[in-house]
């Protein structure tokens, strides 16, 4: 049995580095200093974001040298530069997809299954989270445990993974009963929100869509309760608010209801389009829901995830405009996500955003 390295901060974040580089950039690989800087401290697909200097990475990269978890070997071409090779992935004998996992919680703390799939796309292709679930419990069952699972916050849904190669920072939770200014989203002005929102969602569209467009078929519930919408319409027209990628209106659609996605981002819209020709979708506000053309209301009307966005305070007037439009009889379905907490986003699918 192989014992477990104890590593630092630092030691975590240069191997980590380390670990994801030798994929991502090969060409580049092994790092030289500057590039091994560079990769500890970039600000996105880190948490924390630190400020290393180069002194403490070539002292941490000299110390993981000594412990045999790194090799410091020589350019081959050009000057004779310094550059940095990690063997912990030999040291602890991981698998393509073990290798992936760790790398990205060394570099991101603790994160849920949902979560690491995304996230490793680039280093490991999951084919859906049944099978990182079952890498992080192979993990967790060696002889010397490499992660073990954290108990659920409360308002969390899912449980989240932790490595156990050293100390990890944890976030640190709200005391109960504490306040939680969740209009802040609107701090700035509702017109401000709302243009970070579309810049953020135009941003990612495309990456969204690759990741998340075929996530109804891990979702039996949905899929159950959407065909359950479908059944209800009984042809009527049924519009999906906030439709994104519009893979949740193609759903329906297939299914036989008469259906229409708007989203406020245009490149969602586009998106789409794209990938689900001959369905309609257009550009819309939510909040400005007008009845279908071809009937007195909506049979059903979908809000995926579509006020996550919204402070507490304008909730009322939201739920109401996607009500007012709602035939006799008819259906307003809304996902929404658990918990009190306001989390801000700034990188999402390997790309800069402002979300809140």
């Amino acid at each position: 049995m192989t014992d477990l390295p104890v590593l630092g901060p630092d030691e975590q974040r240069v191997l980590g580095s380390l670990l994801e580089k030798q994929v991502t950039v090969p060409a580049s690989y092994p790092l030289t200093g500057n590039a091994l800087r560079a990769a500890c401290n970039q600000s996105s697909s880190r948490d924390p974001v630190v400020d290393l200097d180069q002194e403490t990475v070539e002292r941490t990269a000299r110390e993981l040298k000594q412990r045999g978890l790194l090799r410091i070997v020589w350019a081959d071409t050009g000057r004779r530069t310094l550059k940095y090779h990690q063997v912990l992935d030999e040291h602890l004998g991981l698998e393509a997809d073990e290798r992936a996992v760790l790398t990205v919680l060394l570099l991101r703390g603790p994160q849920a299954p949902g979560e690491l799939r995304t996230r490793t796309d680039r280093l490991h292709a999951f084919p859906d989270r049944s099978d990182v679930e079952a890498c992080l419990r192979r993990m967790a069952e060696r002889p010397a445990p490499l992660v073990r699972e954290l108990e659920r916050r409360p308002g969390q849904q899912d449980h989240r993974w932790v490595h156990l190669l050293g100390p990890v920072p944890q976030q640190p939770e709200a005391a109960p009963g504490e306040a939680v200014d969740r209009d802040a989203v609107i701090a700035g002005g509702a017109e401000r929100r709302d243009a970070q929102v579309r810049a953020s969602y135009d941003a990612v569209a495309s990456s969204y869509a690759d990741h998340l467009a075929d996530e109804l078929r891990d979702l039996p519930f949905e899929r159950w309760l959407l065909d359950r919408v479908v059944e209800h319409a009984a042809g009527q027209p049924v519009v999906e608010v906030g439709c994104g990628p519009g893979h949740v209106t193609a759903y329906v659609a297939d299914g036989g209801a008469d259906a229409l996605g708007i989203d406020l981002s245009p490149a969602m819209v586009e998106e789409a389009r794209r990938r689900f020709p001959g369905r309609r979708f257009e550009v819309g506000d939510l909040r400005r829901l007008t009845r279908p053309a071809t009937s007195h209301g909506w049979a059903a009307v979908l809000g995926w995830y579509s006020l996550i966005h919204l402070a507490p305070s304008e909730w009322p007037d939201a739920v109401a405009a996607l009500a007012r439009p709602v035939a006799a009889g008819g259906w307003l379905v809304l996902a929404l996500h658990a918990g009190a907490e306001v989390r801000h986003v700034d990188e999402w699918f390997d790309h800069e955003v402002d979300l809140d």
